[in-house]
């Protein structure tokens, strides 16, 4: 979407340590000067950038109600350390990333910040599209990325039951660029899709039976 809109792009992976200051900066030491230095939130405010926070319900709540008066018809991002009280531009843009499969009681997104956004969900390409990404990625062949593809989408139908969570696109790209590299399909199978998925050996057998039916050797 950057790239597309010709926007700089200020990108933060949260954690559970991401505090406020992280995200809107904070006073630092230099020589015998006490400066304040803008968090990436702050940069992106000012210059009218896109905010990217990756993973936002891994952040704590006391972080992101701070983006309260900034996604809603505010648009305002208060800097009590500085007293500034800025406000967005029109070209800012706030995104914020998370994955349902990883939510529980404790990790969620509040229903407050929720509804401050629109919300688009995401599904895996399609067979077709995956195996040009795929392939564009790896240089694998076309036939073998064929066939691999094949074992990422029936490993997918294996979630919710042998699996907590299935294999993603970025899980077939690895195993093709080591195919791709001359490993055979069933080691690069085993470490880029079988290990990664799960350690629990009765599964991992299993799952390889699987690679075995998709892919052979």
């Amino acid at each position: 979407m950057a790239a597309r809109l010709g926007r700089p792009l200020h990108t933060v992976a949260c954690h559970d340590d991401l505090s406020a200051s992280d995200l809107l900066g904070r006073f630092l030491i230099k020589g015998e000067e006490t400066v304040w230095q803008d968090g990436p939130l702050t940069r992106a405010v000012r210059e009218g950038a896109i905010c990217y926070l990756d993973e936002i319900v891994e952040a704590r709540k006391d972080t992101t109600v701070i983006l309260h008066p900034l996604a809603d018809d505010r648009r305002e991002l208060p800097l009590d350390k500085t007293g500034e009280l800025l406000v967005a531009p029109a070209e800012f843009m706030l995104v914020v990333s998370y994955n349902p499969g990883y939510q529980n009681l404790f990790k969620n997104l509040k229903p407050s910040t929720r509804q401050r956004f629109v919300a688009i969900s995401f599904d895996f390409p399609g067979a077709e599209l995956e195996e040009r990404i795929v392939e564009a990625e790896s240089g694998l062949d076309p036939e073998r990325t064929r066939r691999l593809v094949g074992l990422g989408r029936a490993l997918r139908e294996l979630g919710g039951h042998d699996l907590e969570e299935v294999a993603s696109t970025r899980l077939v790209v690895n195993a093709a660029k080591l195919m791709s590299g001359g490993l055979g399909a069933l080691p690069a199978c085993r470490v880029a899709l079988v290990e990664p998925l799960s350690d629990d050996p009765a599964i991992q057998e299993g799952l390889l039976e699987t690679v075995r039916a998709h892919v052979g050797e």
